[in-house]
């Protein structure tokens, strides 16, 4: 009989790296960084439309003021996060490589506050303030996707939702900055689900936690009792945190070929994310901080930092007193599904929840063999579909095969790739695919309109 008070769930599928590296940081209490005299605050931290600046160069803003509102539904505001001037607005490296146009704020070493919004009783008002309130604090997913939070909590009437799944799991390897946050914030993860909870209106509301956390699993156990929420402990298997395989570990049902979570009646959200909707709802604070994982083998002093948004890439290896070794690959984000950086010149997002510098010795190049077709990748591939395949089909530039082997499923975790012993780039035949899929059907709706 299990020790533990609860079912262990999984998926079918996955992999679990040898060395995961979360050992480098996850005993490391959370620390706050100081105030640095730049912040580079990217205008684009959210899926979906960017907002616009309603700042000016040469204005003085203070900390938690609107600096960029949202343009539309599927958009997200953004915060200045410390008191100073707008230096300039120019292009600077993105979480994803490419520059993109970034506010420079030069801070006043002052930290002065704007007002925050006035508290809210969470289980009395109405339900579209609290909506409303996740939308002015500028909320997304924090677990990576960065998709506006208030829209993923505004569901369709058509769709019924039965079950709120709060992702614990953190499977990316480095990174423990979910894993700190349940362990030292839990009463904020709780009453952030809650919050979300009675948005929905249901009262199946579960925590998935990997059992790697078990320290994390028994406080949030220790904690729970006035909220009644359902904590589950998941296998350790990588991609355990992405939505449909939560979605199938917590609740056994499948999330339709193409569809979306609500299809399945669950809604996914991060272990940081309601941590940000308990202090935007009960504190009044808007979105311009987050934990992030500071980590690797290169790293001298790896931990996890509370960190502004905007914090320099440069500034926060500063707080982990540099490197031992030069690093041989810099990501931002995890090493399955982060994105490698060519410098520290980029910044801290609000999906950030790692910075991870590998030495040689941990990076490998691999020369590309054709496929031997010994089905790993099959047994790894968490969507059920064949990578083999349509790594072939691509490398052919059978794009129509690749759609009807349902390439557009594919949610490009790497377990193909990583478990593959020819070393094929298949998660970059499946991304060049999807981009070509996507611009042919752009093109052709733009056919049918000019008709």
């Amino acid at each position: 009989m299990s020790r533990y008070p609860f079912n262990i769930s999984t998926f079918r599928g996955g992999i679990h790296p040898e060395n995961d590296g979360k050992k480098l940081s996850k005993d490391v209490s959370i620390r706050t960084a100081p105030l640095f005299e730049y912040y580079n605050i990217a205008l684009q931290q959210n899926i979906g439309a960017a907002p616009k600046w309603v700042v000016n160069v040469g204005d003085t803003v203070k900390k938690g003021q609107k600096i960029a509102e949202a343009d539309g539904f599927v958009s997200a505001p953004l915060h200045a996060p410390t008191s100073g001037v707008v230096e300039k607005i120019e292009k600077c490296p993105g979480g994803m490589g490419i520059c993109v146009e970034t506010l420079v704020l030069k801070s006043d070493m002052l930290d002065e506050a704007c007002e925050f919004y006035p508290r809210i009783d969470w289980k009395e008002c109405a339900v579209e303030d609290l909506k409303q309130r996740i939308a002015d604090c500028g909320i997304v997913g924090m677990g990576g996707a960065a998709f506006p939070t208030s829209v993923k909590l505004s569901v369709p009437p058509d769709k019924k939702i039965t079950d709120l799944i709060i992702n614990g799991a953190e499977c990316e390897p480095y990174l423990t900055a979910d894993h700190r946050l349940m362990l030292e914030c839990p009463e904020k993860v709780l009453i952030g689900a809650s919050i979300m909870g009675r948005i929905l209106g249901i009262e199946n509301v579960h925590i998935g936690v990997e059992m790697n956390k078990v320290d994390a699993i028994e406080t949030l156990i220790e904690h729970n009792k006035p909220y009644n929420i359902d904590i589950i402990g998941l296998d350790v298997r990588y991609p355990q945190g992405a939505e449909k395989q939560i979605i199938y570990a917590v609740t056994k049902r499948k999330v339709p070929a193409g569809g979306l979570p609500m299809d399945a009646g669950a809604v996914v959200q991060n272990v940081a994310t309601a941590v940000a909707i308990a202090e935007a709802v009960i504190e009044g604070k808007p979105l311009f901080e987050r934990i992030t994982t500071v980590t690797g083998e290169a790293v001298k002093t790896p931990g996890n930092w509370r960190l502004r948004i905007g914090t320099p890439l440069v500034k926060v290896l500063e707080l982990a007193e540099g490197i031992v070794e030069e690093p041989a690959k810099i990501i931002l984000g995890g090493p399955m599904m982060g994105f490698a950086q060519k410098s520290l010149n980029g910044s801290i997002q609000k999906n950030s929840g790692g910075l991870v510098l590998l030495p040689p010795s941990k990076v490998t190049q691999y020369s590309s063999s054709p496929c031997i077709r010994c089905g790993r990748c099959l047994n790894a591939c968490p969507m059920n579909i064949n990578p083999s395949y349509l790594g072939t089909v691509i490398e052919n530039e059978k794009f129509d095969l690749a759609m009807n082997n349902n390439v557009m499923d594919c949610i490009e975790c790497g377990a193909c790739a990583y478990i593959c012993p020819a070393h094929r780039p298949l998660v970059q035949h499946i991304r060049r695919a999807k981009a070509e899929i996507r611009s042919r059907m752009a093109s052709q709706k733009q056919s049918v309109n000019k008709k």
